[in-house]
C-alpha cells in the first residue's frame, strides 16, 4: 500500500518517534523510507561597517560554518538510519539546506510520496489542540498530495 515513504526529521526526539512510526509501517509494506533533513539556512549578518578584508573574512567564516553544519546534519541522520538498514528495510536519508517548509513541500510534489510520517510540534490543549497545528505540518498537510500521519511528540 504505501511503496515510498517521506519522514521529514528536524533531528529531535519528536523526529525519531516519527521515523520509529514509518519504520513500523516499511516492515508490512516493504516500504522505501527516505528520512529528509533540512539545515535552515544561515543569514549573513550585514558587512557594511566592516573592511572588506574583514567582510571576506566574516563572508568565509559563515561558510565554513554552513559547511560543517551539513556535515554534521548528515552524519546524524546516517546514526538515526544504520540501526534500521540491518533490518532490512530500505531506508535513506538527504539533508538539504533551505527552509523546513519550502523544502519539504518540494520532495512532496517532485518525488511521488505515498504517505508522509512528521511528528507535529505544537502542543496545546483543549479546542485549540483540535484547530491548530505547526506551521511546517500545516502546510504539508494543506499542499501534500498523499496521506500524511501526524505524531504527537
Amino acid at each position: 500500500m504505501y511503496k515510498k515513504i517521506l519522514v521529514p526529521h528536524a533531528g529531535t526526539p519528536a523526529g525519531d518517534k516519527a521515523l520509529k512510526h514509518a519504520i513500523h509501517i516499511a516492515k508490512f509494506d516493504s516500504s522505501e523510507i527516505l528520512v529528509l533533513h533540512v539545515v535552515e539556512q544561515m543569514q549573513r549578518p550585514p558587512t557594511f561597517a566592516l573592511s572588506g578584508s574583514e567582510s571576506k573574512a566574516l563572508v568565509r567564516e559563515f561558510k565554513k560554518a554552513a559547511e560543517q553544519s551539513l556535515i554534521n546534519s548528515q552524519n546524524e541522520m546516517r546514526k538515526k538510519i544504520e540501526p534500521y538498514k540491518s533490518q532490512n528495510i530500505k531506508i535513506g536519508y538527504k539533508v538539504v539546506i533551505g527552509y523546513s517548509d519550502e523544502v519539504i513541500t518540494k520532495y512532496v510534489k517532485n518525488q511521488n510520496f505515498d504517505l508522509i510520517v512528521m511528528a507535529k510540534r505544537r502542543k496545546l490543549s483543549g479546542i485549540k489542540k483540535l484547530l491548530s497545528l505547526g506551521s511546517v505540518s500545516r502546510k504539508i498537510v494543506e499542499l501534500g498530495n498523499c496521506p500524511v500521519l501526524l505524531i504527537d511528540a
